[in-house]
């Protein structure tokens, strides 16, 4: 929520579904807690209540969404997943030159220590390095890259 991509508008949203189905929605103008102990607190209280407001507004930070996911995509969107057991290798920066300036794109990463993502609105699945990297990391390598291919300084 920190990256270039977010603060110049390009960012629309980020959606979390824990390992319990629930689907979050995470708004970019959010800001999320550094700490752990406030973070806890912070998702503690959003399940309980569905929904985490702005302080002094009513604007809604995060909220608790219903599945599928899908349904809240942009139509026709290129929607491209990352993981490290795909057989396609690629430098993120060349693959996401070739995304049209003007299309939606939508980047789906898995945050689990093991396993693979498994959806079916995935239209491609890639891999970003022949290591193992977080899912932290591939967020970065996404911001990167496309700050990069939109000129975001």
């Amino acid at each position: 929520m920190d990256s270039r991509l977010r603060l110049a508008g390009r960012l629309r949203a980020v959606y979390i579904r824990t390992d319990e189905g629930i689907l979050i929605k995470v708004e970019p103008n959010s800001m999320i807690p550094r700490t752990l102990g406030n973070f806890c607190n912070m998702m503690a209280e959003l399940l309980q209540t569905l929904r985490i407001k702005a302080k002094g507004h009513h604007k809604k930070l995060l909220r608790v969404v219903a599945n599928p996911v899908s349904k809240y995509l942009p139509p026709m969107s290129r929607k491209i997943g990352l993981s490290f057991s795909s057989e396609k290798a690629v430098q993120l920066r060349e693959y996401v030159s070739g995304v049209n300036c003007n299309e939606d794109v939508v980047f789906v990463v898995g945050a689990m220590a093991h396993g693979k993502i498994e959806c079916d609105y995935i239209e491609d699945l890639v891999s970003v390095s022949h290591h193992r990297l977080s899912s932290a990391d591939c967020l970065r390598h996404i911001c990167i890259a496309m700050e990069r291919k939109w000129s975001i300084c």
